[in-house]
Parts: structure tokens; sequence; C-alpha cells
């Protein structure tokens, strides 16, 4: 029995990911906090392996139910991907101390708890794949977006070391980094700003959900056994 816990499974990426291990057979766990319906493809779909749980993961008691539900109906996780992730787009002199905080709670602390949940039970089969969704902004840095993006660096920081710590147990940690991806995340730029970043992408286009898929696939993947504590950029050459 294959298991995968995907978090922001509801968003177009989370989707995405949540769906291409389901083709190839995975129990999934999708968590979700408040868009149930952007899930009601997979639970029609997928109607006997897919497991859509609702987890606030500002709410260390809903990470904590998150895992526990995984650990009751499966026992082990193969596959961790820690998609979820909120963003602002506000100068670093406006952002509140809340905000600061809400942004590294539900993009870093929630990752953290989740893998420190799963390890025990990886370290004790000597196998598992842990996987973090970065952002291209983790890397560059992005005006405006300074909590954003000080929160996805933080999350490169934790795969490499992680990465190290755990390779003795034959677990691997990496980190996916995409760039503009075509999603709801973008719908706050208007047409001129998308026109912009389109143009400032070498291969001048988005990217997909699917393509951010295929890759976190891979590298959950025995094809990728000798990766890990990795950050790989997905963004059509932008951080190049």
């Amino acid at each position: 029995m294959k298991t995968a816990l995907v978090t922001g499974a509801s968003g177009a990426i989370g989707r995405a990911i949540a769906e291409k291990f389901l083709n190839d057979g995975y129990f999934v766990v999708g968590g979700y906090n408040k868009n149930a319906d952007g899930l009601l493809p997979l639970k029609n779909k997928f109607k006997d392996n897919f497991f859509p749980f609702k987890a606030d993961l500002n709410n260390s008691s809903d990470i904590a139910a998150l895992y526990g539900f995984c650990e009751k109906n499966f026992g082990h996780t193969d596959a961790l991907i820690l998609n979820a992730g909120k963003d602002l787009y506000k100068l670093l002199t406006d952002t509140t101390e809340e905000e600061w905080d809400e942004i590294f709670s539900v993009n870093v602390k929630s990752a953290f708890l989740l893998a420190k949940y799963c390890l025990p039970e990886m370290i004790r089969r000597q196998k598992g794949k842990i996987l973090f969704i970065s952002s291209v902004w983790g890397k560059a840095g992005a005006s405006m977006e300074t909590a954003y993006s000080a929160s996805k660096a933080a999350m490169i920081g934790l795969t490499k070391a992680l990465a190290k710590e755990v390779a003795p147990s034959n677990i691997n940690v990496n980190c996916v980094c995409p760039g503009v991806i075509d999603s709801k995340m973008n719908a706050r730029f208007n047409a001129d700003e998308m026109r912009e970043l389109i143009d400032s992408t070498p291969l001048k286009r988005l990217g997909t959900p699917e393509e951010v898929a295929d890759l976190c696939y891979f590298l959950c993947s025995e094809n990728a056994a000798f990766i890990t504590g990795q950050a790989i950029s997905i963004d059509g050459g932008f951080g190049s």
C-alpha cells in the first residue's frame, strides 16, 4: 500500500500533485482548509483512494489531527508533499507582526511539524520521501513579497539540513521551486503585470500545475533515489 499526504490539495498545484499520485495507485490524503469544492473532482474520480481532510495549518491541533488521520488509517506515509502556502503582497513596512507570524506558521511551521510527525515511521522503515514546495522567490526574493519570500527561503534551508540529517535512514528530502504558474495565486496581477512576468520568463509562457506535479512525482519515485537536499527550480528559466 503506497500512501501520500499532500497539503494544500485544493489549489491548482496541490490538486495536480494529488491526481498524479492517485493515477499511480497511491492512497492520497489531501489536506485542505476552506476550498472543499476544489477537491470534488478528485473525490468523484478516485472514490476509494482519495481522502480529503480539513485542517487549518495555522493551528497545531489541526496539524496533529491531519497526521493522526494518516497514521490511524494507513500506518505510514511513503511520500509527504508539503505544498500548502499562504502569500502576502505588501511592503515590509506595512506588514504587521501578526501577518508575518501567520505566513511563517502556515508555510514553515506546519511543514516542520508534519515532517517531524512522519519521520519516526519513515526512519523505522528505512524509506520515505519528503518534498517541500518552495518558490522561485525563495531563491531570488520578490519586492512586495518579503514575508512570503523569507518563508519560502526558510523551506530551502530546512530541506538542505533535514536531507543530511535523515540520509543515513535512506530518506530523500528535496524542494521544488516553481516560477510563474497558471494558478489562482497570480490572480492579483493585472494583464500588464502578467505579461511582464511572462516576458521575464525565457520560455515566454506560464508553467502548468501538471508540469510541477510531474517533477514532484519524479522526485518521490525510485528514479530519483540518489537525489536529496536539492532545491530544484521549475520556472521556465525565470531565475537563471
